[in-house]
């Protein structure tokens, strides 16, 4: 079945917070989610600019609007505002009883300002006895305990056991406010705490970060897993939600995570400009628009470049090749599939094949010039340094560059074209299906890889964008 879940929220007109980031959420865990505003909240990626809160009687007309008529199966509650706003929902929870009620209670500012004034801190105090599960980040917690804020895990594991049982409730305790290299959650109650180890992302992409993780953890309750279970589904996608969240480019503040960052790795038309590898050719424009003006590759395309530089391009290329081949093998020893690995022994294969053709087309293999014996210290020297991820990132210009090159140099070609078998090579359909797939296997790692790692990816492809530069420059 699919959970139905409700959100009882204000909301964020650039996506990020509120019910939209809701909304999201709940449709990323694959449930149909529901919104009821509580406040319209002009605001961005840079702050809070005003609130209009409707009348406390057409919040209580929204409620009954949904649940006379929709089954519910679990109930998100966020920014509530005010007393007269917690009353309603109160006494609309005790007419509907929801099977999951997760309150989210927005009470602190990121800037560590006070939201609400002191009687409706005693109406969250209230709910938080409602509800099934809280998710206090620390601030939020130290006024529900009404102590100062917690900067040890021991300390917050304290408040959030007093929390659980002063009100009888879970609470999802989040360590993200706290120091150190890794960001540890638990699941508390009165009499357990069942912690959630993760790694921490340094970025500020986390708008929206705790009404998503409340929102994920009220689709997942309705979906039949226990609050432990939820937390460690929750945590990891939450985790490459804030990872991915620069990709999308939204606002000049602290922008969104990416909620759909899942879906973007299994269909490649919602990767667009999202994906890693589509930044990284982006990026690469300039360095591609002088390939595209360099004399050899003009030439080349017309068909109108001597023979002698054509054979001389052909035997440096047989000499890169060669040595590529082993490249490609060593990317496949340190695959982390079986499918990646079979890629890069075949393109290994297929690359020791190419050279041998560039072979026939000249009489004597050359001495390798600088730039070609550049381009191949480059990939030995990320082979060796930067591992696995780097060194797959470093050797796909080779596949998409030659294909795209191919492509369009093909498409130029007249009856008699002196190079026309040689670029139809790159632009046959097996070669562009190749440089797809090693597309695809790359956003894959840099999809698995941490920030710092996908970084060095961003450096070894940007590297290996240059050398082909400087490779058609050459003769």
């Amino acid at each position: 079945m699919t959970p139905r879940v409700l959100s009882i929220a204000g909301t964020d007109p650039t996506g990020g917070a509120g019910i939209q980031a809701d909304l999201k959420t709940i449709a990323a865990f694959g449930g149909y989610g529901m919104a009821v505003v509580t406040a319209l909240v002009a605001q961005n990626t840079r702050g809070v600019r005003s609130v209009h809160v409707p009348p406390p009687a057409f919040l209580t007309e929204q409620l009954d609007a949904v649940s006379d008529d929709v089954t519910i199966d679990a109930v998100k509650l966020g920014m509530l505002h005010s007393p007269p706003l917690i009353e309603v929902v109160m006494a609309w929870l005790e007419r509907a009883r929801p099977p999951i009620v997760v309150l989210d209670p927005v009470m602190v500012a990121t800037s560590g300002d006070r939201l609400l004034d002191a009687q409706a801190e005693l109406a969250i105090r209230r709910l938080c006895e409602r509800v099934d599960l809280v998710t206090p980040n620390l601030p939020e917690l130290a006024v529900l305990v009404g102590g100062p804020e917690a900067t040890t895990w021991a300390g917050a594991v304290a408040q959030a056991r007093t929390l659980a049982t002063a009100a009888d409730t879970v609470v999802l305790l989040k360590g993200g406010h706290l120091e150190g290299a890794s960001s540890a959650d638990a699941v508390v109650t009165a009499d357990a705490v069942l912690p959630v180890e993760g790694r921490r992302v340094t970025t500020t992409t986390t708008h929206g970060t705790g009404c998503s993780l409340s929102s994920a953890m009220a689709t997942l309750a309705a979906s039949g897993l226990s609050w432990f279970d939820a937390l460690g589904q929750a945590k990891e996608w939450l985790t490459g939600a804030i990872e991915h969240g620069a990709e999308l480019e939204v606002g000049r503040g602290n922008g969104p995570i990416d909620h759909f960052h899942q879906l973007r790795q299994h269909v490649p038309h919602l990767r667009g400009t999202n994906s890693w590898t589509a930044r990284a050719w982006r990026d690469s424009e300039p360095i591609r628009a002088r390939v595209d003006a360099c004399e050899f590759v003009r030439r080349l395309g017309d068909g109108s470049l001597e023979p002698d530089r054509f054979a001389w391009y052909l035997g440096q290329d047989a000499l890169y090749l060669a040595e590529y081949a082993e490249l490609l093998a060593h990317a496949g020893e340190l695959a982390g599939t079986p499918e990646e690995r079979a890629f890069w022994e075949h393109g290994s294969d297929a690359a020791v094949e190419e050279a041998r053709l560039h072979r026939t087309w000249v009489t004597e293999l050359p001495e390798p010039a600088p730039a070609t014996r550049a381009y191949l210290d480059h990939l030995h020297a990320t082979a060796r340094r930067d591992g696995h991820e780097a060194l797959v990132a470093a050797l796909l210009p080779c596949y998409w560059l030659y294909a795209d090159l191919g492509r369009r140099l093909a498409a130029q070609g007249r009856p008699g074209h002196p190079f026309g078998d040689w670029l139809r090579t790159y632009a046959d359909p097996a070669f562009l299906e190749a440089a797809e797939a090693a597309r695809s296997i790359v956003d894959r790692v840099a999809d698995a890889a941490p920030p710092d790692r996908r970084t060095t990816m961003a450096a070894a492809f940007d590297a290996s964008m240059r050398h082909e530069l400087a490779f058609f420059e050459a003769p």
